[in-house]
C-alpha cells in the first residue's frame, strides 16, 4: 500500500512542492514548526534512512543540502535546522526546518499558514532550487 507520500509524489494528494529531480521531491510540512519547515524525500519507497543504500542516501542529503540553501535564500533565519525522526509516514523523509530559536526544533509549537502563503512560500523557496 502506497504511503501518504508516495500518494504526495504522484499528485493522489495535494502539496507545496518546493522542487523536485528525477529521484527526489521536497514540500512544505502543511504543519510546520517555522515557516518554510520543508520535507525532503526519495521517490523510492523506503520506510527507515539507514535502509536506504548507500548511493540515494548519499543523494538524498545533497539534494536537501540544495533545498536547504534555497530555504536559506527564502527565509530570513538563524540556521536552517535538519532533522530525520519520521515516525508518523514510513517513508523516509528529513525535516528542513528555519530555526529563530531551539523551540523551532522541538515540534511543539505549530505555525498556522493560510493556503495563499503556503503557495507563494513554495513557489520563493523554489525559485532559488538551483
Amino acid at each position: 500500500m502506497a504511503t501518504l507520500f508516495t500518494k504526495i509524489i504522484s499528485g493522489e494528494i495535494p502539496s507545496y512542492k518546493v522542487a523536485e529531480t528525477e529521484d527526489f521531491f521536497a514540500f512544505l510540512d502543511i504543519n510546520p514548526n517555522s515557516k518554510g519547515h520543508t520535507l525532503c524525500i526519495p521517490k523510492k519507497e523506503v520506510d527507515k534512512i539507514f535502509d536506504l543504500d548507500e548511493a540515494t542516501y548519499i543523494a538524498l542529503m545533497k539534494f536537501s543540502r540544495r533545498v536547504a540553501l534555497a530555504l536559506e535564500k527564502a527565509v530570513p533565519c538563524e540556521r536552517i535546522g535538519m532533522s530525520v525522526i519520521g515516525l508518523e509516514v514510513p517513508h523516509v523523509h528529513v525535516h528542513l526546518i528555519p530555526l529563530h530559536s531551539m523551540e523551532d526544533a522541538r515540534f511543539t509549537n505549530k505555525q498556522n499558514l493560510s493556503p495563499e502563503e503556503f503557495k507563494a512560500l513554495a513557489e520563493k523557496i523554489g525559485s532559488n532550487f538551483i
